[in-house]
């Protein structure tokens, strides 16, 4: 196949796919992919302009106020807003202790971020296979990879549903193992009435444009229950700070004085708001933090987002059973399965062919629906161990063989936001519809 460079250009911006889907190839578009996943008004915009005006624009009563609904909102203890989902990932997998050589279980149907925050840290990702109707995470074959170097295991809640996660945290406590949830996808999401981000060890959440919420584009959050691992994420994200150095010492009811570097001060003495220092630094377990923190105007924007979550979601909910249900009868083509103990937030609609019931390949059905019926579908992900990067570190091209099926030959994503209109339903139905009669008529299937 020849291949086109103006096929996809991201001219537009320095993102490349990650900002844009767009295209120069002259394509007459009926429901283009948006990469805005959320819907803002005059709540977001206010939100915004109250935030400029603080004295503080970063850290301040804001991020205070969306952590704290957040928590409310997932039914944990802790919630701290970082930058983006991967810096979050990246901050836990430092609470994990994640050392060179330690090994991680980790699905390959994800964005690579999963596995870059193990990589970052010296740690060697180990692909377990999918469950090929849930897309996510198998919990059988990641029993099957654990050896005597596992540390944890990392899950991500594909397109907002929940791994089967009762059988995870049961492997993971009968090897000593830590769980992180990747909730990217999932804000929302629960299983058997317990929220994303609520039942591992510590979850990270992605407020990037594509999300079921969105803090200006990019943003995240890390959640919970952890006493100490609440103590280690406002270490970590915040350049291994610790305020409560100071009233440590004064504590120390043995010490008459404060030492920190050259000062030294009496307990007697007077206490001055400059004094003795802002700050001490020491790194969390060894590991030294970073600049992860959230501005106010993300917070205060992730706030009116957040009063509008149920509402989103519902929203995707009713636009995917809308197209599921337009779509049951179309032979060669499966739509999401959702599990009755899960609520599924639908990130992503993720709509599968069955090539051998189609009677064509899923790019030819890709292509047909994009091309003649102006759907434009998008594929999620790459198998991790196939980027270069991983490919020369010598992992098995061939290992995880559903995740390879499933991205290759089975799976697309149609257009999922909550701003789409019935019209857009409607092409989309019967786009798909007519993609797959078209397929069908050329290859002769009935």
């Amino acid at each position: 196949m020849a291949i086109d460079k103006k096929h996809y250009t991201g001219a537009e911006s320095e993102g490349g796919i990650t900002s844009s889907y767009a295209t120069d190839d002259g394509v007459k578009l009926k429901v283009p992919y948006s990469f805005m996943g959320s819907i803002y008004d005059e709540a977001e915009r206010n939100a915004a302009l109250a935030a400029m005006a603080q004295d503080s624009l970063t850290m301040g009563p804001k991020t205070q106020e969306f952590q704290k609904k957040f928590a409310a909102k997932h039914g944990v203890k802790y919630a701290y807003a970082c930058t983006n989902c991967t810096t979050g990932m990246h901050v836990i997998t430092q609470l994990f202790d994640i050392r060179p050589g330690d090994e991680v279980i980790v699905t390959p149907n994800t964005f690579v971020a999963t596995s870059l925050v193990i990589l970052k840290e010296g740690g060697i990702p180990v692909f377990a296979d999918i469950d090929p109707k849930t897309f996510n995470i198998d919990p059988v074959d990641v029993e099957r990879k654990i050896t005597a170097k596992t540390k944890a295991i990392y899950v991500v809640h594909y397109a907002g549903l929940m791994v089967d996660m009762d059988p995870i945290m049961e492997i993971a406590k009968k090897h000593g193992l830590k769980v992180l949830e990747d909730c990217a996808h999932a804000t929302g999401s629960s299983y058997k009435g317990r929220m994303a981000g609520s039942i591992g060890d510590a979850g990270a959440f992605s407020f990037h444009s594509l999300k079921n919420i969105t803090t200006c584009g990019e943003g995240g959050m890390i959640t919970t229950n952890n006493d100490e691992y609440s103590n280690g994420i406002q270490n970590l994200r915040c350049m291994s700070n610790q305020p409560q150095s100071w009233n440590d010492q004064l504590a120390d009811i043995n010490n008459p004085e404060w030492h920190f570097g050259k000062i030294v001060c009496k307990k007697t003495d007077p206490i001055e708001y400059w004094l003795p220092a802002h700050f001490d630094v020491i790194p969390w377990n060894g590991h030294w933090g970073s600049n992860y923190r959230m501005n106010e105007i993300q917070a205060a924007v992730g706030c009116a987002q957040l009063d509008k979550l149920d509402m989103l979601v519902a929203k995707r909910r009713e636009i995917a059973h809308k197209i599921s249900a337009g779509l049951q009868d179309v032979k060669g083509v499966e739509t999401p399965y959702e599990p009755a103990d899960r609520y599924h937030s639908f990130h992503l609609y993720t709509l599968c062919v069955n090539e051998k019931e189609l009677g064509g390949s899923r790019d030819e059905f890709l292509r047909v629906l994009y091309q003649e019926e102006g759907v434009q579908g998008i594929l999620h992900y790459q198998p991790t161990f196939h980027f270069t990067g991983l490919k020369r570190m010598g992992y098995d091209p061939d290992q995880c063989p559903l995740a390879s099926e499933f991205f290759y030959k089975r799976e697309l994503n149609l257009p999922m936001h909550p701003r789409l209109t019935e019209q857009n339903i409607e092409d989309m139905i019967n786009g798909v519809r007519n993609a797959a009669a078209k397929i069908r008529k050329r290859h002769n299937k009935a």
